[in-house]
């Protein structure tokens, strides 16, 4: 048995709003071990939604899980086109509709008639409850070897009906007895392709597999295996994760939702160190990084945001004259923003970024993409290393590799103390 999830809404193929919900559901589709082959984007027309409808069943699909168009307007049509699909009529549920009401006393409003609309569902059909807002979903068999679900559009809504209604029923009809368990090893500093070439035996295995995915820098392996319980996926996932590790080494920075900013953050808490930033290109971004980890404060002082020479001169002390000769991209003044911010704030460590995010300010000599990232280290020494990221690049993606690149270099330090 597969399921396949259709999302309803023309604001997802126009863009205007991410589809987070297919994600959220192909995840929990894997927790609970059920088959899921595709999925269909529509927008709000009643004859391309019949036309998904039908090719989902004709693909096979034996649960069809549908996330909006459940709303009050004209244009959300996803409950009355299915119950056209299956030529049911629609009956209005009189619990549904004081419960739309109640939700509007509460908030202190007088239902809108339009709202009255939610109210009705396929004749038949078993009410998917709502527990924050006025869209109930259904869980309908139109045919004995097919169930339908529905959501509303709004994620967290979605969740909540996932959760406390949908995942219940799917495990009463026997699903999550076996399901597919992944664990996510994150890379930084190597291509996806020069990753592949030092482990290549990993790609052919069956069970659990193997498969490599990149994107915004990050290079991903992610170990799958299906099993009964955690404990049995663990088991199943460490030999070939150590395997993995022990070619590749430190080059891997975290598991799954880890970040380079949790990674650093915990060995700087480990070795009870601290550390500040002296940034130019990337405008205070790596300091907003690292402060996007709760209690980063217990080892984060501070940093500059040094963006012209005479701030590089007046607070971090870089010498005007090595500014002159070599430029504010160079490994002199990145060293010397390093050592800077390090002797201003006190830090164990020091980071410091220059560099050229573009689209303008290249030169043949410095183009855009260039950039220099110091490092002062506790024991006094200063290093710095150079990186070229090309000027094809957004400025964004730039300046996000450059902060990146900048954990990723005080994280290698780390790691060998």
């Amino acid at each position: 048995m597969t399921a396949e999830i259709i999302c309803v809404g023309t604001e997802l193929l126009l863009g205007d709003i991410l589809n987070s919900n297919s994600q959220y559901l192909a995840r929990q589709l894997a927790m609970l071990g059920i088959p899921h082959y595709y999925q269909t984007v529509v927008g709000d027309n009643v004859e391309r939604l019949k036309l998904a409808i039908a090719t989902a069943i004709d693909r096979g699909a034996k649960i069809l899980i549908f996330t909006g168009g459940l709303g009050p307007t004209p244009d959300d049509l996803t409950g009355e086109t299915i119950a056209a699909f299956f030529e049911t009529p629609l009956v209005e549920r009189p619990e549904v509709l004081a419960d739309i009401q109640a939700k509007y006393a509460q908030r202190g409003r007088t239902m809108n008639p339009t709202n009255r609309k939610q109210a009705f569902s396929p004749n038949g059909s078993t009410i998917l409850p709502n527990p924050i807002g006025t869209a109930p979903g259904i869980i309908w068999h139109p045919r004995p070897d097919l169930t339908i679900m529905t959501f509303p559009g709004v994620p967290m809504e979605m969740h909540r009906m996932w959760e406390e209604t949908a995942v219940p029923y799917l495990k009463g009809l026997g699903w999550g007895e076996q399901a597919i368990y992944s664990r996510t090893l994150k890379f930084w500093g190597i291509g996806e392709s020069a990753l592949v070439e030092k482990i290549p035996e990993v790609f052919e295995y069956t069970n659990p597999t193997v498969a490599p995915y990149a994107g915004k820098g990050l290079v991903k392996l992610r170990i799958s295996t299906c099993a009964s319980s955690l404990e049995d996926a663990n088991e199943a996932i460490a030999p070939v994760e150590q395997q993995i590790r022990s070619v590749i080494g430190e080059l891997c920075f975290g598991v799954d939702d880890e970040t380079l900013a949790d990674a650093t953050s915990q060995l700087l808490l480990k070795r009870g160190h601290t550390l500040s930033v002296a940034e130019s290109c990337t405008g205070g971004g790596l300091g907003s990084f690292i402060t996007s980890i709760p209690g980063s404060s217990a080892y984060f002082k501070g940093g500059a945001i040094t963006y012209s020479n005479e701030v590089k001169t007046s607070v971090l002390g870089v010498n005007s004259e090595d500014l002159q000769q070599y430029g504010a991209v160079s490994a002199p003044v990145a060293e010397q923003m390093a050592q800077g911010v390090q002797k201003l704030l006190g830090s164990d460590w020091a980071l410091s970024i220059t560099g050229i995010a573009g689209p303008g300010g290249g030169s043949e000599e410095k183009p855009v993409g260039l950039v220099y990232i110091g490092l002062a280290l506790p024991n006094g020494e200063v290093t710095h290393s150079r990186h070229l990221f090309g000027a094809t690049l957004e400025r964004s993606v730039i300046r996000q590799y450059t902060q990146f690149s900048a954990l990723d270099s005080l994280r290698k330090h780390l790691i060998k103390l």
